[in-house]
């Protein structure tokens, strides 16, 4: 099992799908966003053209409707990795979503099913008191959790003061006591480009999904969907549900959507980084040069375990 990962706009789609034709692989997708159908236009899922070449699992799963955590992800993980291997194919994982890697890589922190009534009751909350005030109970109860969840990831938020209601303990203390499953990968590649260029990469290819953005969006909403869905928190959405809705201009909501997308980037980089033992490649020129960079680092850890 090889491992890509990297923040967005790095290029981990083009290099997982070189790997994958290189080495006779399946790619294996650790993204939250790309899981969602109905959702393509800002989500960066692989072109329909890359994936009638090489498989891609786990893209298009999950209506935006559906909350999809790492625990399902874990899951049906586990059954594709068994179905690429079952076809004497190599998995390839790629993707940006940290905790999704943890989890096929590390395992997962037991905790206790998602109660319904418990997040009904903690989104009438946030309907009342808006999401911030939610954040600012977990700040209170549980400042390590809060501190690496975002306020604006509402589902995690909301997952985190879930469990301390169940469990009547943080889950920054569950996420301590460690890990079962998991399964060793033979290589994590972590892509890295210098700010500047990830700052450009960002706002070409965001300047170039946010017309198609508009225009999904107000397709689905409110034709199909609401726009309070799990799936429309992904990063764009709700900038283009207010620029549909009449609240903001599109320059002003392009301009939200670069923000936040820095903003998830850097984080990125800093998790990646911190948080997953990875083989740095670095990423500032053309797929080419990354795929052959990544080839010659997969030889050399194969060099070093045969030594």
């Amino acid at each position: 099992m090889i491992v890509i990962v990297g923040p967005t706009a790095s290029g981990k789609t083009d290099l997982a799908a070189a790997l994958a034709e290189r080495l006779g692989g399946e790619v294996l997708c650790a993204d939250s966003r790309q899981v969602y159908r109905a959702l393509d236009a800002a989500t960066a899922k692989p072109p329909a053209e890359l994936r009638a070449r090489v498989p891609h699992h786990l893209v298009d799963v999950a209506d935006p409707a559906e909350a999809y955590d790492a625990g399902r992800f874990a899951r049906e993980a586990a059954a594709a990795l068994a179905l690429i291997r079952g076809r004497g194919k190599v998995p390839i994982v790629c993707g940006g979503t940290g905790l999704y890697v943890r989890a096929l890589i590390e395992g997962l922190t037991s905790l206790p099913p998602r109660d319904p009534a418990v997040r009904a009751r903690l989104a009438a909350l946030a309907e009342r008191e808006g999401w911030n005030s939610l954040h600012a109970r977990l700040a209170l109860a549980d400042p390590s959790a809060a501190a690496s969840i975002p306020a604006a990831n509402t589902q995690r938020v909301m997952r985190a003061l879930e469990v301390l209601e169940l469990t009547g303990r943080p889950i920054s203390e569950h996420w301590a006591e460690g890990r079962s499953g998991g399964g060793k990968p033979s290589a994590v590649l972590r892509l890295d480009l210098p700010p500047h260029a990830l700052r450009e990469n960002i706002d070409r290819r965001t300047r170039a999904m946010w017309p198609a953005l508009l225009a999904e969006v107000r397709a689905l909403v409110p034709a199909r969907f609401r726009g309070d869905e799990p799936g429309f928190t992904s990063l764009g959405y709700r900038s283009a549900l207010t620029v549909t809705a009449g609240i903001m201009n599109p320059e002003q909501g392009l301009a939200e959507m670069l923000r936040a997308t820095n903003a998830y980037a850097k984080r990125q980089r800093t998790w990646f980084r911190t948080q997953i033992d990875a083989i740095a490649v670095d990423a500032s020129d053309g797929p080419e040069s990354i795929l052959q960079r990544a080839l010659r680092a997969l030889e050399d850890i194969r060099e070093a375990a045969t030594a």
